[in-house]
């Protein structure tokens, strides 16, 4: 014993019992168990509370549908009513005229586990809840049941008091109500656009016939159709709902709910073409397409903008509204114009509002709108933004350019309008003359991207069509802006630099009266003022001195470029005052839809951006800032304007050139140009010539032989003259 513990106590390292080294684990596995019964604690209750929030979960009357309203859309005081949003034609039809083809399309949509689930769908809001906390996709994770308890019985406010109220009663509804009832209840209130509650509503809408004789393709593209009714209608985005169609017929032969033999055999069936309704008739559906298109673009559901009740407050001003389409009546060719198109659009600077636009004649027989619609050149009226950009890099309006015809940049080959030759030429002149080879060998100089940088910072989306083919035909207006964002993009011009997207909405109010939005414009500086400055004061002289003359008939300062594209397929004006950015396009297309020659159009050979166009801007104008004053526009930086003394040829060698004039002076033109063509004249009084800086012959008119002009009997407000040049 004694040699023993002498032993342990004599040398080496004393270890600690085995025992004494499991001391710690006790607390962590106190910790453990504490966890886990908080945890379950919390299950529980949170059970618990369920059960109780279940039991007191009352179900309402479906009938309740019947007392919701459509949403009314106001003109721009607040008071008149423009329109209305939502014409309900529910037709509510029992489960079994539903072919179970149909009723299949639309489980493998929407809820390919209903007849699996007690109402709610745990792995859809986990998964969910995920995408919405890590920044995914917003996901609903509504379950059949769930959509049905929300569209018959609950608001459509997106908040989670609403949407746990939701669960409750789609759990409520799972243990009172059978689910071939709640499949049905739910195919009779679904919304389906064209106006159409219901499958019943739907299926005459779309196909012509009652649900009970849809075939399985018709009856998925109306199960397609429900994820979203305004951004997947056929004559919005038919191939976006080809594709989901596909999706819908693919997931069917998953579930084995059809065989890939009978799925190979499926095409996309024909659809109705829509027929709108006389309340839509004239300039109104276009209005309330824009609204409607604002109001999903600012989070708002279909449902709730079809049925909701909304009062909506627009940009639209009636009086500008009724001046747009009276001056496309008055101004506009009378012949000649098959397959024609012209657009117009009229946005406020500084708010970025929609005053007024010209969709086309009558939106119950095209719903094609021209005003917002990518489709016309711009032509030279996106000269500006080059022209903005060169300021900005310090390239004044004095500086010379190369306006000979032919001419050829970077290897590019081009002609000015009727291969007119200039010689050197200021920048301030090819603005007003609209010159090609001056404004080419420009954009040669500065880059087409700073170019297209200029247009984007305007307000000329990005995705523009021809926006991204970045090559020297780009500052000649290869690119198909929207009527609509020529105007936001000049309004910037007119704001002095700020921009500011257009908007059509300017107020929502719920049916109960709450403020459910309230527009306040958010500016962007886009330029500096001094660069606006010097632009608007060039587009100023297109007005007074170059081809945009005919706005000189508005009577106040205005800015304004004219475009006319090649093969005159496309003919633009646009321009602006201090209170209003306009923009006018007109295009002719076959019964296919493919650009063609506006030759002939109004008894013109040639319609330029100066003639028509130009008329019906200065009509509307005329009548839009009617009692308003007439403002001037900020006077530009020093050193902008020309000197009135300067030469206007190369004068002697070594005599003195006067301060601030060109460097080296503009040249005479070639003695082999061609001679100004004969223009018509705006009454009262005669209007500059082709050539401003030349004089006038006196009066000239138009002759009923002269081709160019076609009969005298031609309404003279719309007689044009022809542009500088085209792209």
């Amino acid at each position: 014993m004694a040699t023993s513990k002498k032993a342990q106590g004599s040398g080496g390292t004393r270890r600690p019992p085995a025992r004494r080294a499991a001391a710690a684990p006790p607390r962590k596995r106190h910790w453990l168990r504490w966890t886990i019964v908080t945890v379950l604690g919390v299950v529980v209750l949170g059970i618990a509370v369920f059960a109780i929030a279940l039991a007191r979960t009352t179900v309402p009357s479906p009938n309740d549908l019947t007392t919701s309203e459509a949403t009314v859309v106001y003109w721009a005081d607040g008071r008149t009513e423009l329109g209305r949003l939502g014409d309900s034609t529910r037709r509510s039809i029992p489960l079994s005229d539903v072919p179970l083809d149909v009723q299949h399309a639309v489980l493998a949509a929407e809820d390919r586990g209903f007849y699996d689930h007690g109402g709610v769908s745990p792995v859809g809001i986990a998964r969910a809840l995920w995408n919405n906390v890590t920044g995914g996709s917003t996901q609903g994770a509504s379950t059949i049941t769930q959509q049905y308890a929300k569209n018959a019985f609950l608001t459509q406010e997106r908040t989670w008091d609403r949407k746990i109220r939701e669960i409750l009663l789609a759990t409520k509804l799972e243990t009172v109500v059978s689910k071939d009832e709640i499949l049905e209840n739910y195919l009779n209130t679904i919304y389906f656009g064209r106006g159409a509650d219901g499958i019943e509503a739907a299926s005459i809408a779309y196909f012509g016939v009652p649900t009970s004789e849809l075939s399985v393709e018709q009856g998925a593209v109306l199960a397609a159709i429900i994820k979203s009714p305004s951004g997947l209608a056929p004559e919005k985005d038919l191939a976006g709902l080809k594709a989901r169609w596909s999706y819908v017929m693919d997931a069917m032969v998953e579930q084995g709910w059809l065989t890939p033999a009978q799925r190979a055999k499926t095409e996309f069936p024909k659809i109705k073409k829509l027929k709108a309704k006389d309340r839509l008739g004239g300039q109104t559906g276009f209005l309330l397409s824009m609204v409607e298109q604002q109001l999903l673009d600012q989070g708002f559901d279909e449902t709730e903008i079809q049925r909701g009740g909304l009062r909506v407050t627009s940009t639209f001003d009636q009086a500008a509204q009724r001046a747009a389409t009276a001056a496309v009546r008055k101004a506009g060719p009378d012949s000649g114009t098959a397959g024609l198109r012209i657009g117009l659009a009229a946005v406020r600077p500084g708010t970025g509002e929609v005053v007024a636009i010209y969709g086309g004649p009558d939106f119950v027989t095209d719903q094609i709108n021209n005003a917002t619609r990518e489709f016309a050149q711009a032509g030279s009226t996106f000269k500006p933004f080059a022209l903005a950009a060169a300021t900005e890099k310090g390239i004044g309006l004095s500086t010379v350019w190369p306006g000979n015809s032919p001419a050829t940049v970077d290897g590019y080959t081009f002609n000015n309008y009727g291969n007119r030759s200039y010689g050197d030429v200021t920048l301030l002149k090819a603005t007003e003359d609209s010159i090609n080879s001056a404004y080419v060998s420009l954009e040669s100089e500065i880059g087409v991207d700073t170019v297209a940088d200029a247009a984007i910072r305007a307000g000329v989306p990005s995705d523009t069509p021809g926006l991204d083919d970045r090559n020297l035909t780009l500052v000649l207006g290869t690119s198909s802006p929207s009527a609509l964002s020529m105007a936001d993009a000049y309004a910037t011009f007119a704001a002095r630099g700020d921009r500011v997207s257009p908007t059509t909405v300017t107020r929502v109010v719920g049916p109960n009266g709450g403020l459910l939005y309230d527009y306040a414009p958010r500016a962007t500086s886009a330029f500096d003022p001094d660069t606006v400055d010097t632009v608007t004061y060039a587009l100023g002289k297109v007005v007074t001195d170059g081809t945009g003359f005919a706005a000189q008939a508005l009577g106040r300062p205005a800015a304004a470029k004219t475009g006319t594209t090649d093969d005159n397929k496309s003919a633009w004006f646009v321009g602006y005052t201090p209170q209003l950015a306009v923009a006018v396009l007109m295009a002719k297309e076959n019964s296919d839809g493919i650009p063609v020659s506006m030759a002939g159009t109004g008894g013109l050979e040639t319609v330029t951006g100066g003639s028509f166009p130009a008329a019906i801007w200065t009509t509307f104008m005329k009548s839009a800032l009617d009692g308003l004053p007439a403002l001037d526009f900020p006077a530009p930086p020093p050193g902008v304007i020309t000197p009135s003394n300067c030469p206007a040829s190369i004068a002697a060698e070594g005599d003195p050139v006067p301060e601030g004039c060109p460097t080296p002076p503009v040249v005479p033109e070639f003695s082999n140009a061609p001679e100004p063509s004969a223009v018509a004249t705006l009454p009262p009084s005669p209007v500059p010539s082709e050539v401003p800086s030349e004089t006038a012959p006196p009066d000239p008119q138009p002759s009923a032989s002269d081709p160019q002009f076609g009969p005298s009997s031609q309404p003279q407000p719309g007689e044009p003259t022809q542009e500088g040049v085209t792209p």
